[in-house]
């Protein structure tokens, strides 16, 4: 994962393992109501929205081994041991 600052804007540049990672973690996480984690709506907005840019991205989550990547996904982006 990588981050560049260019017009104002930060761009991040995750692998196809750390997106599919982040996207599943953020469907799971935006499923549920966590009121008590936000201090304004702006923050949810953000997870949203990435949430949908992810979305729009990934062929992964039509695929009918959608879990089992997932989970190669997180054995390559976790820490070794």
């Amino acid at each position: 994962m990588e981050s560049i600052e260019r017009n104002g804007n930060i761009l991040i540049d995750l692998s196809s393992d750390e997106a599919l990672v982040l996207l599943d973690w953020l469907y799971r996480f935006n499923e549920r109501e966590h009121p008590s984690l936000f201090q304004d709506q702006a923050e949810q907005r953000v997870l949203w929205d990435l949430e949908c840019v992810l979305e729009k991205l990934s062929v992964e989550i039509f695929k009918p081994d959608y879990e089992g990547l997932v989970a190669k996904a997180r054995e390559k982006v976790r820490d070794k041991e």
